[in-house]
């Protein structure tokens, strides 16, 4: 049956992806630019120009752009980079170790700030202690990385000298980033923490073993927090494929080496090809974030394998 579901989640995402795809080629090309101008500048001559264009089969029709993206697609092949030609898998494949390495971090550091945050809120609910662990969490969510990295950035880089400022090559350098992209995921899942043990607390289940005589603490950890991991780990699971997003502009302001960066400078010059590797491979992240997601409930939860 879980074979089933997984086969049938990958089956539905197909369109999902199609359109992604066929989205983002649009978009790139409706766009004011030209990669000619990226790659010659202004200044080349018309011949040049038009010469350099019809090699890298931009002054084809639109749609026959797209069935040569979409077939390339279909038999693996993303495409080269319009500026040095290497394969744009290839590119890509350079890219993911430094933001996979980011989204580790990030996920890390979110799971240690927000579960005990959350539990502790839950524990303490209606009290100051729920206000100022919730106002903490409101405060994560509501800060965005464009603004977070680069005060964390001047504060303890720049006054403090403390930390690097960019890149990766130096110890420490994945702090300020990972807690620039940690901080908003872990707001998001320390609320869902707290509401998830609370309704737990609640629920029919942690009544009756109360009455039965059950420890608080075991309640607490023991049953609550089985049933307050269910939505969690979903939540966790789908904020697997915001990291991915939000990797786009932290690892702009802080020049990690990884595919947000990667994926700015393709847009920046117009690098058709990469663009859309890169956006792809985001949204196919997003995909399987989801259905990990849904299996992660199912295994869990032995209703929604019934259901």
């Amino acid at each position: 049956m879980l074979f089933r579901l997984i086969l049938y989640r990958l089956l539905q995402a197909l369109p999902t992806l199609l359109g992604v795809a066929t989205l983002v080629f649009l978009m790139l090309h409706l766009v004011p630019g030209d990669p000619v101008d990226a790659l010659l500048g202004e200044m080349a001559l018309p011949a040049d120009r038009e010469a350099l264009r019809h090699a890298l089969n931009l002054d084809a029709p639109l749609w026959t752009q797209y069935l040569h993206f979409m077939t390339g697609l279909a038999v693996g092949d993303w495409g080269s980079s319009l500026l040095d030609h290497r394969p744009v898998l290839e590119l890509i494949a350079e890219r993911v170790p430094a933001t996979a390495k980011l989204a580790g971090a990030s996920l890390l550091l979110a799971v240690l700030i927000a579960l005990p945050l959350g539990f502790w809120a839950a524990r303490h609910a209606g009290r100051k202690q729920d206000v100022v662990a919730m106002g903490f969490s409101l405060l994560g969510v509501s800060i965005p990385n464009f603004w977070l990295g680069p005060m964390l950035m001047l504060l303890l880089s720049v006054v403090l000298g403390w930390l690097p400022v960019s890149g990766m090559d130096q110890p420490g350098s994945i702090i300020l980033p990972a807690i620039t992209l940690g901080t908003a995921l872990s707001a998001v899942l320390s609320r869902m923490a707290r509401s998830s043990w609370l309704e737990a607390m609640s629920s029919d289940a942690i009544r009756t073993a109360r009455a039965m005589g059950v420890g608080d603490t075991w309640l607490w950890w023991r049953h609550a927090g089985r049933m307050a991991a269910i939505p969690v780990l979903t939540m966790f699971a789908l904020q697997l494929g915001a990291v991915l997003g939000g990797a786009v502009i932290t690892e702009t302001v802080f020049d990690w080496p990884g595919l947000g960066l990667l994926t700015i400078e393709a847009i920046q010059q117009r690098n058709y090809p990469l663009v859309q590797g890169c956006v792809l491979l985001i949204a196919s992240f997003y995909v399987l974030a989801n259905l990990a997601a849904d299996v992660l409930a199912m295994l869990i939860d032995p209703r929604q394998r019934r259901a």
